[in-house]
């Protein structure tokens, strides 16, 4: 119970220094603000956040695991289990053959959105101003950082599917014909073939379209949550902005929960075809040594 009461206490503190930034503040824009340049390339708020969480994650890490052991320290085993979880989570999805060969792109992905996701409510982000600008604000929160998540786990999901499932399968699992020929009459089972074609063209289409649905679902989830709160803070310092904090850490796992979850379904509905056949295959030829 003590340790509720200081959270919600910790809570209302932050709430409470945000409003003291936030009460004056119209919300946090749309596009970011560049704070300055390096030649022609603007460098903003959004980007500063994302530099320190990325620099921040890597430190974390490379100090949690100075030297492995065989039996964990407790850093070691935090880290483990992020580890051991992200990969029992996603391999049934990917398919064995390319679990471990995905794994650093999902624990990657996973890892640096959830840090990224709750950064808005580190103290400090969103609510200091420098030259009348956010001096940061979440990476998210920028609609340049979640496009370029998301063009980053395309690509990768280009290269998975190319490299472990090849050109053919590829065309196949979009263009091909689904029907059993076996079990459908010819006259049905040939012109089917134009009816998938068809299909696959609305799959590409489809395809062409995930990027834009990874960046904008993640974009305006992290977005609204911050002008929410800063709503919240700019109404009253105390106590009514800390349940939307809650609220916001359970929507910055959900939402770098569902981001890397879709690009493994994506990466799965490819190459995972094989493993079924191959356990099946298996499991018969055990039965055929045991005879």
């Amino acid at each position: 119970m003590s340790r509720v009461t200081t959270l919600a206490s910790l809570g209302a503190v932050l709430a409470g220094s945000s409003s003291a930034f936030a009460a004056e503040a119209h919300g946090v824009s749309a596009a970011p603000e560049a704070l300055f340049n390096v030649g022609p390339l603007p460098v903003t708020n959004s980007m500063v956040t994302s530099w320190i969480v990325a620099i921040a994650l890597v430190i974390i890490v490379r100090f949690a695991i100075r030297k492995p052991r065989l039996i964990p320290t407790r850093s070691q085993a935090m880290v483990e289990s992020l580890v051991e979880g992200v990969l029992n989570l996603t391999q049934p999805i990917v398919g064995s053959k390319v679990a471990k060969h995905t794994f650093p792109l999902l624990v990657a992905l996973f890892t640096y959105i959830l840090i990224q996701n709750w950064s808005g409510l580190f103290p400090g982000v969103g609510t200091i101003y420098f030259r009348g600008h956010e001096l940061v604000r979440p990476g998210n929160a920028d609609l340049n950082g979640t496009i370029a998540l998301a063009i980053v786990s395309i690509v990768c999901w280009f290269y998975f599917i190319m490299r472990y499932a090849g050109p053919s399968a590829v065309l196949k699992d979009i263009f091909g014909n689904k029907a059993d020929k076996s079990e459908v009459p010819a006259l049905i089972y040939y012109p089917l073939f134009l009816v998938f074609f068809a299909v696959g063209l609305i799959e590409v289409i489809s395809i062409a379209f995930r990027p834009i649905s990874l960046s904008f679902r993640l974009f305006g989830n992290v977005f609204g949550g911050e002008n929410l709160l800063h709503s919240m803070s700019a109404i009253t310092p105390w106590l009514l902005p800390v349940p939307f904090y809650f609220l916001e850490l359970l929507i910055g796992f959900v939402q770098a929960l569902v981001f890397t979850l879709l690009v493994s379904v994506y990466i799965g509905l490819i190459c995972n075809h094989g493993d079924d056949h191959e356990t099946a295959h298996g499991a018969e030829g055990g039965h055929g040594g045991a005879h």
